[in-house]
């Protein structure tokens, strides 16, 4: 998993309320155990038209956010069933970070195990940000996880709460298997001991 620790991009701003999973990935992209290659799907059902075509109407088909590394969300953002091919789309997209009021739980987890950050901001910050994101390409936000800010185009800047643990992970690069092979030398001398004490097993 990719290292996250500050983050400089364009915010597309989604101002929808309660966007669930199968609007992030619609369902018939679900067919594969892949993390690459969604980014196609994301938000299918209102990027594109029933004949193929770009929606102009859909943010991140317009010019000045096609290249968002970040989306501005409306509140439960996530909210339905616990598909992780939502986090993978969008990650496969080029979203690294998503900041909202409110999300989804399974959502809001699998976002860590996959490299982007989520984060809650009260809905005054956020009207904040939305007004910042709607300035197009020019107006660009800065997100320091270290420092837990995001600081906006005007030099304005949020603070933001974090879990440690889940700050770590992402500072770190670490996600389930990360952890685990952390511990590698642990588990290697656990093991040897097991075989010494147990050699019929």
């Amino acid at each position: 998993m990719d290292t996250f620790t500050v983050l400089e991009g364009i915010a597309a701003p989604l101002r929808t309320i309660n966007v669930d999973t199968d609007a992030i990935i619609p369902k018939q992209y679900l067919k594969t155990i892949k993390r690459t290659g969604l980014g196609k799907g994301l938000f299918a059902e209102k990027r594109f038209r029933d004949d193929g075509s770009e929606n102009p109407d859909f943010v991140l088909n317009k010019p000045a956010y096609r290249e968002a590394k970040i989306l501005v969300a409306g509140d439960n953002f996530g909210c339905g069933s616990s598909r992780e091919h939502a986090p993978w789309a969008l990650l496969d997209y080029g979203i690294r970070a998503v900041i909202s009021t409110s999300f989804g739980d399974i959502f809001y987890n699998n976002c860590f195990k996959n490299g982007i950050l989520p984060i809650k901001v009260s809905p005054e910050d956020l009207e904040k940000l939305f007004d910042d994101a709607e300035r197009g390409a020019n107006a660009r936000l800065t997100i320091d996880l270290a420092k837990q800010e995001i600081r906006g185009p005007d030099g304005g800047v949020i603070r933001f709460d974090v879990d440690p643990h889940r700050k770590h992970c992402l500072l770190n690069g670490l996600d389930d298997i990360g952890l685990t092979l952390e511990k590698q030398s642990r588990i290697t001398s656990f093991e040897q001991q097991a075989r010494e004490q147990r050699p019929w097993a």
